[in-house]
C-alpha cells in the first residue's frame, strides 16, 4: 500500500486544504478578471476609436508617415518599366535602385548601356511627368559587370 501523497511530498496535512483553496481561488479571480475585460470589450464595441481599419488605409497612412513613399515610386517605376522605355528595351534593361537622387539602370549588354544613355533626357522627362515625388537628380546607366558571359542561347 502507497502511503498518502502528503507524506511522500512531505507536506503538512493541516496546511494542505489552505493550499488547495488558495489555488482555487486565484485560478477563480482570473476568470473573473478574464470576464470582466471581455464584458468591458462587448460595451465598447462599435464605439469610435474601434471600428476595424481597412488594411490599404492603414498601409497608406504608414507610407505617409515613413519614408516609403520613395520606395514604393521605384516599385511602380520597376513594373512599368516596358511603359516607360517601351518593350524592346525593356526586355534588355531594369532599374536597380535609387540611391542619393541618382536612379541606376543595369542593361544585359554594353550596347544596350550605350542606347539607353542616349535615352536619358526623354527618360529623366517621363519618369518626372509620371512619378511626381521621386526625388530623381541624375540617372545613370550600368552595363554587366566584368567578366560577364553571355549565355548562348542559339542552336549548335
Amino acid at each position: 500500500m502507497r502511503p498518502p501523497i502528503a507524506v511522500t511530498l512531505r507536506l503538512d496535512p493541516r496546511e494542505l486544504p489552505a493550499q488547495v483553496f488558495e489555488r482555487y481561488a486565484a485560478r477563480e479571480s482570473s476568470r473573473k478578471a478574464r470576464a470582466a475585460r471581455a464584458e468591458a470589450a462587448w460595451e465598447s464595441f462599435g464605439k469610435p476609436g474601434r471600428d476595424p481599419a481597412r488594411l490599404g488605409g492603414v498601409a497608406n497612412l504608414l507610407a505617409r508617415n515613413g519614408d516609403w513613399i520613395p520606395h514604393l515610386k521605384i516599385s511602380e517605376l520597376n513594373n512599368h518599366w516596358d511603359r516607360v522605355v517601351g518593350p524592346a528595351i525593356a526586355q534588355h534593361s531594369h532599374v536597380i535602385g535609387l540611391n542619393d537622387g541618382v536612379l541606376t539602370i543595369g542593361t544585359a549588354s554594353q550596347v544596350w548601356a550605350t542606347q539607353l544613355t542616349y535615352l536619358i533626357p526623354q527618360l529623366t522627362d517621363t519618369i518626372r511627368r509620371n512619378l511626381e515625388g521621386l526625388p530623381i537628380e541624375r540617372i545613370r546607366v550600368v552595363g554587366p559587370a566584368a567578366g560577364y558571359k553571355r549565355r548562348w542561347t542559339g542552336r549548335r
